[in-house]
């Protein structure tokens, strides 16, 4: 008797823990209990996925040259300041092709000297049967250009996740697919729109000098309508000075609401990058404007104390992928690390740039391939559709039980039951994310429970068949298919965990019932219709078993 009450006792906690994990994925119950019991029981559980909620899904890809051209630009800069520290006189240095830098210099004996400088640049090499006495091309190594490709897309699914985790979205899905793609998936969005524009937005933060010289030259009209960019960067096209470019600021009339645009004449050359952020956060002016306050990093402090203290009464630009947020004239030297980015921002414009500035730059612009925006209403159909099919699927079973093994049927019953219970526990214990195919696993994880008890019961008849009492004919039976229902549920476990392993998404939502429901299959029907039995068997002296 001892060893029934042990199993009993077994049984009765695991129900009690089960149902104490599960309390917290019921809102409406979790909320009514005291205190107290809330700071004992866990404040997870399980949680819908996309289909189930309504949410995002997309799928994005990173533009791997880009990233390899962005590189590239940046050692050209690094490159003409070691020239400028050395005081080594070049013509111009440009890279000509995604992968290719060429330097142009009138003095042939210069060449030894810049061919040196190779030597702080490891990630090129000269090209052989290329430039001339007055030129030298590097090309960017091949398993250079590999790790930067490589970097991009890691690079992109950490900025990705960082911005995800500061906007607010809880489980959300964001993994590599792919050698180039970003899956990105986000249950309960209520604005879209906002959120896509978050996670693709570039945020290559750039601190650019004006060319004033040549603005007045340029005769660049004062104010242009949106959409009018594209025209005033054609017209302009010719007399364009080299070294420069034609950015454009956002503005916005106070009393009409209308946007407009102000073309700026800019150095191309890029004084100082958003790399050597440390923060960023929205702050309020004096008449109650929005603006994003940055502070740099150590390094980027004292450059931009140098940069402030070399062009005192010039104008800079703070450009956010190719847009000018505003052009402040540097009235003195800026020391201390920290700027501000102004313009016609509204509060949540603001924060958003702020989230994207301290969250870090992508490294190449994404571009989205997959886009499917599932509504709560659908989520909501979803799931009054897998409950009614779980339902279902369970009474038939149930009825079945009954009417084809009669007592021995509503054990299988209670089984069924405890497994339900126990799975529902070991999902909200997990925190797992319920999806539609998760549902479907635990309409497959009933049917594995009844077959279990039917290979159970059928080797109890046979027991029987052969002249043995009731206690013996269900031990026997029990021992004798204990092998067979292993057998059938480790084969079946393979697959589950190939499927974790191997699948995305919602085949990984599959898989995770569909292993815990093998698991506590086992338990169920080898433990839990046992003590039943057992109990029966100890109680009563048992003649014939209604089976």
């Amino acid at each position: 008797m001892k060893k029934v009450r042990g199993r009993l006792l077994l049984l009765l906690l695991v129900v009690v823990v089960s149902v104490i994990c599960f309390l917290p994925s019921i809102p409406d119950w979790y909320q009514g209990l005291p205190a107290w019991a809330r700071s004992i029981f866990p404040n997870k559980g399980i949680a819908l996925g996309l289909d189930l909620q309504g949410g995002i899904h997309l799928v994005m890809e990173v533009d791997e040259d880009r990233a390899v051209e962005i590189a590239v630009d940046r050692s050209v800069v690094a490159l003409q300041d070691v020239l400028v520290d050395k005081k080594i006189p070049v013509e111009s240095v440009k890279r000509m092709s995604s992968t290719r830098i060429t330097i142009q210099f009138q003095n042939a004996d210069l060449k030894p000297q810049i061919q040196k400088l190779l030597d702080d640049f490891p990630a090129f090499s000269e090209a052989e049967s290329a430039g001339s006495a007055n030129t030298i091309v590097w090309d960017l190594r091949e398993t250079e250009s590999k790790r930067i490709k490589d970097s991009a897309i890691n690079q992109a699914l950490e900025t990705i996740r960082n911005r995800i985790d500061q906007f607010g979205v809880a489980e959300p899905l964001v993994q590599r697919q792919g050698l180039k793609q970003i899956v990105v998936q986000l249950p309960g969005i209520r604005d879209p729109k906002r959120a896509k524009d978050l996670i693709k937005e570039t945020a290559l933060l750039e601190f650019k000098m004006l060319d004033e010289e040549n603005q007045m030259k340029m005769d660049l009209p004062a104010r242009i309508p949106r959409d009018r960019e594209a025209e005033v960067v054609k017209q302009a096209e010719s007399k364009l000075p080299e070294g420069s470019q034609i950015l454009f600021e956002r503005a916005v009339e106070r009393d009409t609401g209308r946007e407009y645009r102000i073309p700026y004449l800019v150095k191309k050359r890029v004084m100082l990058t958003g790399d050597v952020l440390s923060d960023a956060r929205v702050s309020i002016g004096q008449f109650n404007d929005p603006y994003v306050s940055i502070t740099f990093d150590g390094k980027g402090g004292r450059e931009f104390d140098r940069i402030t203290s070399e062009n005192v009464k010039k104008r800079m630009a703070i450009v956010l992928d190719n847009t000018i947020y505003s052009a402040p004239v540097i009235q003195e030297r800026i020391s201390g690390g920290r700027a501000q980015i102004t313009g016609t921002f509204t509060t949540q414009e603001a924060n958003d740039l702020a989230i994207v500035l301290r969250a870090g730059a992508l490294p190449a612009p994404l571009k989205i391939i997959q886009d499917l925006t599932v509504g709560p209403s659908l989520g909501k159909d979803s799931i009054e559709k897998g409950v009614r099919a779980t339902l279902i699927a369970g009474v038939i079973v149930m009825v079945f039980m009954v009417v084809y093994y009669r007592l021995s049927g509503v054990v299988a019953d209670f089984a069924l039951i405890l497994n339900l219970i126990c799975l529902m526990g070991a999902l909200s214990a997990l925190s797992a994310t319920l999806t539609l195919p998760g549902i479907a696993g635990i309409v497959l994880t009933i049917g594995m429970g009844v077959d279990s008890n039917v290979l159970i019961f059928e080797r109890i008849r046979e027991e029987l068949r052969s002249g043995k009492g009731v206690r013996l004919a269900v031990d026997g039976g029990y021992d004798k298919a204990l092998l067979t229902i292993v057998d059938s549920h480790v084969t079946t476990l393979i697959t589950g965990v190939a499927l974790f392993l191997f699948g995305t998404g919602p085949i990984k939502g599959f898989a995770v019932t569909l292993c815990l429901g093998i698991a506590i299959n086992l338990f169920t029907a080898l433990v839990g219709t046992k003590v039943i039995f057992d109990i029966i068997n100890q109680r009563h002296k048992v003649e014939q078993l209604s089976i």
